[in-house]
């Protein structure tokens, strides 16, 4: 076996180990399956009578928002238990067994691909069954969840990164927290960009979750002429941007995610 079938049978045993562990866990798997349907419900039925757009349901308008929030919220359980691996020395174990040093980081942002799918799929059925529509081609759709998958890969290693760079669960989950929270609600997630003060609207325009927020809608079919033509880059080219965002999140924070570790590990 060359070194790279041994990577990549490593990096399953990993995905698989780290699968079993969130289905063991009801904190994690409760994250995978109540909290897309608590968004979903919450905002469509608390935001959506109040909130009145031109020509498009607040529904429709909505679950690119929460599909992107949730993503954001999620790549958090990547950090939290790369942190608990560290601090309880799994890694020093990993260490001495005959495996590719990057099975673990690679297993890891595989296993929460694959939660993060879970994820989607629980939310467009809830979205579904409260009146959210697909309004494309089934290839504008596939290209949309496919979309999203990607966003949530590439998002998994800026959160192990940042992990691997604390290296303390509580320390990361404050500072997740405190980063997540103004991503997303300084977005178009929940409301039109273009209703938001100047320096705010700006901030929203060029926010990379308004990206893939926009990106989604378009792709979904979740737009309308009547609403106002987004003035940034970003969202006039969304699907581009998206596409430019993830490749920028992978070549930047791949290698930073790998020299930490093995820092981590050599420590």
């Amino acid at each position: 076996m060359n070194a790279l079938q041994m990577a990549l049978a490593d990096g399953i045993t990993i995905t698989k180990r780290n699968a079993l562990k969130i289905r063991r866990a009801p904190d994690l798997l409760g994250g995978v399956v109540m909290l897309p349907i608590i968004f979903v419900l919450l905002f469509a039925y608390v935001f959506g009578s109040m909130i009145d757009l031109p020509g498009i349901s607040y529904k429709e308008y909505l679950l690119p928002g929460i599909f992107v929030q949730t993503i954001v919220t999620s790549a958090q359980i990547t950090g939290y238990t790369l942190t608990q691996d560290l601090q309880k020395g799994i890694f020093d174990r990993f260490r001495t067994l005959p495996m590719a040093p990057s099975a673990v980081l690679t297993g890891q942002t595989i296993s929460d691909l694959l939660m993060n799918m879970a994820s989607i799929v629980i939310m467009g059925l809830v979205g579904l069954l409260v009146g959210w529509r697909i309004n494309s081609s089934p290839g504008e759709a596939l290209l949309g969840f496919l979309l999203l998958v990607l966003f949530a890969y590439a998002f998994s290693w800026v959160t192990a990164t940042v992990a691997l760079a604390l290296r303390t669960p509580e320390v990361f989950n404050n500072i997740a927290t405190l980063v997540s929270l103004p991503m997303v609600f300084l977005s178009n997630a929940f409301v039109d960009s273009s209703r938001l003060p100047g320096p705010l609207q700006a901030v929203a325009e060029w926010n990379p979750v308004s990206t893939f927020v926009q990106a989604t809608r378009e792709l979904f079919g979740n737009t309308n002429p009547a609403m106002p033509v987004p003035a940034a880059w970003p969202l006039q080219h969304a699907v581009t941007a998206s596409l430019l965002w993830s490749a920028l999140l992978l070549v930047v924070f791949v290698p930073l995610a790998t020299r930490l570790y093995k820092r981590a590990v050599s420590a």
